[in-house]
């Protein structure tokens, strides 16, 4: 099984990198000195170039992609999957591929200077240095300035991969530098087999966790693997149908955001924990009672970080949320036109048919419209429970007359 086995459905995508593989191969074959400025103008229209740009939506994989095209960049036989460079990569453990990405609303300068400086090193074990940015979308105007020079003119053993939703999430200095790479929506089959055979799961529990998920691969792992998911998500879905008030849709906005906060908090507090054990040991201050202001000073730092990661925990776990919504509108607007698709959520088949019955098409596009502008609230800081609020009334059939 090669390093590809996990990249689904991008069968365009895993031809492009190993085309890039092999001529990165016979690049550093001939390199000799004064060949390394050649060898990178012909990579940038060739196979191999030093900057690339892996783009798709959301669950389509850039992230697995970027990180097997590094594992194959290390290995001698391509990316064959089984050799110590092929698992140390993809395990993220390869002194030589650093993978990086931000639990904060923006990549710092302070996050993007340390790469800039490791970027200008020889790698020390392998065959290139990969530097693999998984959230290069997030870089402002001042990190990305900092990371522009590096990416334009890296050594020649230096690989920058960036990840990102779309080439406009990417600062245009930058995009312009790099060699584009687009991953699309895999095929929901595909995602299916994927958890079928890597995680054992029964096929039909794949199935609905794949159609579920919109074929996002991270989020149909969650739903094959966690009952609790599976129970949340239906829990989420039910809520239409009980906002029937004002009230009550303020009622259901509290309580979705509240599930939202719990879940958030339930996947960190382990390891918010853990890092703060870890940072008193290394501090030499475990069972200490009063901390030295040196160490409070770091402990309120971890701390800080870990609210920004909590919070923004809880906006992902929201709009995830709100896409599962959406979907279950998708499908009462498929039942209004008589549209020959399946229909996302075919185990809620009833509860879809009685929302189709109870409102006009336009009255759910208007409601679709109202999720995606909730989802952008959110994604731009406005309080979560406002956002909700005011998508809930929109929901409600008190708005629809």
């Amino acid at each position: 099984m090669t390093v590809w086995a996990e990249v689904v459905g991008q069968a365009d995508v895993v031809a492009t990198f190993e085309r890039a593989v092999r001529a990165a191969a016979s690049e550093l074959a001939a390199r000799s000195p004064g060949a390394a400025g050649a060898a990178h103008a012909a990579g940038v229209q060739g196979g191999m170039t030093h900057a690339w740009l892996v783009t798709g939506p959301p669950g389509s994989g850039r992230s697995t992609a970027a990180r097997a095209f590094a594992a194959a960049l290390q290995c001698a036989d391509g990316g064959c999957g089984v050799c110590h460079e092929c698992r140390t990569v993809l395990a993220g453990a390869h002194p030589d591929v650093t993978l990086i990405a931000t639990e904060h609303v923006n990549l710092r300068a302070e996050d993007v200077r340390p790469l800039v400086s490791l970027a200008q090193q020889r790698p020390s074990l392998g065959r290139w240095r990969v530097i693999v940015i998984e959230d290069a979308d997030r870089l402002n105007d001042t990190s990305g300035n900092l990371l522009l020079k590096a990416v334009e003119e890296p050594p020649p053993r230096t690989v920058w991969l960036l990840c990102a939703p779309s080439p406009d999430d990417v600062l245009v200095t930058i995009r312009s530098r790099c060699r584009h790479v687009g991953l699309r929506v895999p095929p929901v089959a595909d995602v299916a087999a994927l958890l079928v055979r890597r995680y054992g799961v029964d096929e039909a529990v794949a199935a609905f966790a794949a159609r579920a998920a919109g074929s996002h691969v991270g989020l149909a792992r969650r739903l094959a693997t966690d009952e609790g998911a599976r129970i949340r998500r239906r829990e989420v879905l039910r809520l239409p149908e009980q906002v029937r008030s004002v009230g009550a849709a303020v009622m259901a906005a509290g309580e979705l955001v509240k599930v939202a906060a719990e879940e958030a908090q339930a996947a960190t507090i382990e390891r918010d924990a853990a890092e703060k054990a870890a940072l008193l040991h290394s501090l030499g201050a475990e069972g200490t009672g009063t901390l030295p202001p040196a160490v409070r000073a770091q402990v309120k730092q971890l701390e800080e970080n870990q609210r920004r990661r909590a919070t923004r925990a809880q906006r992902d776990v929201l709009d995830r949320s709100l896409l599962d919504v959406l979907s279950l509108y998708r499908d009462v607007l498929v039942v209004q036109l008589g549209a020959e698709v399946d229909l996302v959520n075919a185990e809620l088949a009833d509860e879809v048919a009685n929302l189709a019955r109870a409102c006009s098409p336009e009255d759910t596009v208007r409601r679709m419209d109202a999720i995606g502008l909730a989802r952008e609230r959110i994604g731009a800081n406005v309080a979560p429970l406002l956002a909700v609020e005011a998508l809930m009334v929109e929901l409600s059939p008190v708005r629809g007359r």
